[in-house]
């Protein structure tokens, strides 16, 4: 969530950065800083009336100490009215601040001066391209089709049990995914990001203070009766650990990393891009998040994205970085690089992580905030990113990694698997 202090001060900057995300609302800006104006008058009237009633109160009191009381009723006659001005002036005031906050919370964050202007995925920026595309033997197969060939995952049990997008992986099928969380796992502790086992369901407040929540209720699992979200991402448990904290300038950076199930309701999905693990409502990912200085968050996202590469270069899987466009860019983001790797069997780039830093966008809404050396409060950035998201990562291990006689398994995951090979 913005500040109201910075979009008055920088009302022009605002409106121009939001146009980069393809946000065009000028009138709610005004809205905003309107609301703002009439909360600060009616605070100042308020406590106007209340310092005054204080002081008539402080006044009556002495008098009735020294037996004036016919002057103390006098007084106490006509400070009964400001009273009822008081109660209705913070009545005032409380709709006035729930109406700002409805308000700022359809407000988007800024993006990074570096975002590119564009409204679709096609125009984001590639920023880098690693490792070459693999030439596999023909007939190569989709990882669908691999699946079923070596029984490594059973997509119709999921449809019986829970539905289409909740696959069930069986013998190495399910061997490797383990493998693949824990040698993930593994080289975040060895970056040296705490591991954290979080809740698999959160609260309202946990869904707004990343920012989910109210713009993403559509695409979450909602248990009504408790009123709980099933979690799109272990990002909303970990970096909700903060909330309402205040910490020291020297507990930074915190590094935390998490393996969880996410859960998706994939609205509107549909057609042969989703098929097999390329869509699922179910999946398994490992998460980064930091909480970080504001002077130190860019060079912070450049090391995060640095090491989710590195994920991707041992696992030999060809890869390129993209710098998403404004208009492809999630709600909360100021800054996302978008990492693909090469799908050989269906030709394709399939994303595979996302690291974004949200400046402080998170940790307002959060009520976080850290005390600087010289004592003054501040808000951290925060960031997080894909570390690594398993169901496409798997679709690929299969199809590039294929020979004629089965799959091989990357050599980083044999510790991990106790096999070499899928035949």
């Amino acid at each position: 969530m913005l500040q109201v202090s910075y979009i008055r001060e920088n009302k022009e900057e605002v409106l121009k950065r939001l146009s980069v995300k393809n946000f065009n609302q000028p009138e709610l800006v005004e809205e905003i800083i309107h609301l703002d104006d009439l909360r600060k008058s009616t605070q100042a009237q308020a406590d106007d009336l209340l310092a005054k009633s204080n002081a008539a109160a402080k006044q009556i009191g002495e008098l009735m100490r020294t037996g004036k009381k016919d002057e103390a009723e006098t007084i106490k006659a006509e400070t009964s009215k400001s009273k009822e001005d008081i109660k209705k002036l913070q009545a005032d005031l409380s709709g006035i601040e729930h109406e700002l906050q409805q308000k700022l919370v359809q407000l988007p964050n800024l993006p990074h001066d570096s975002v590119p202007k564009g409204k679709t995925p096609e125009e984001n920026e590639v920023v880098l391209s690693f490792g070459e595309l693999p030439k596999l033997p023909e007939p190569a197969l989709p990882h669908w089709e691999l699946a079923a060939k070596y029984n490594l995952i059973d997509f119709e049990l999921g449809v019986k049990i829970a539905g289409a997008g909740f696959p069930v992986y069986k013998g190495k099928g399910a061997k490797l995914q383990r493998a693949l969380i824990n040698f993930f796992l593994a080289e975040a502790d060895q970056a040296g990001y705490e591991e954290m086992m979080v809740p698999h369901l959160v609260n309202e407040d946990s869904g707004f203070g990343t920012g989910q929540l109210p713009d993403k209720e559509g695409q979450m699992y909602h248990v009504g009766l408790d009123n709980l979200y099933l979690i799109p991402t272990a990002e909303v448990p970990v970096t909700n650990l903060y909330r309402d904290v205040i910490l020291k300038e020297e507990d930074l950076p915190i590094k935390n990393c998490g393996y969880t199930p996410c859960f998706r309701r994939e609205a509107g999905s549909y057609g042969a891009h989703v098929r097999g693990l390329n869509r699922l409502h179910q999946f398994d990912k490992v998460e980064i998040v930091q909480v970080v200085h504001p002077d130190h968050s860019y060079e912070v996202l450049e090391q995060m994205s640095s090491h989710v590469q590195s994920l991707l270069q041992k696992l030999g899987l060809p890869y390129r970085v993209l710098r998403l466009c404004g208009g492809d860019m999630s709600f909360t983001s100021a800054l996302t690089y978008d990492m693909e790797v090469f799908s050989a069997a269906q030709e394709r780039w399939l994303e595979v992580s996302s690291v974004s830093n949200f400046e402080t966008f998170q940790s307002n809404r959060l009520k976080l905030r850290f005390k600087g050396k010289e004592g003054k409060t501040q808000l951290p950035h925060t960031l997080n990113g894909s570390a690594l998201a398993l169901p496409r990562i798997l679709a690929s291990i299969l199809e590039n990694y294929q020979t004629a006689d089965g799959i091989k398994v990357p050599d980083c995951l044999v510790p991990y698997t106790g096999f070499d090979f899928i035949g």
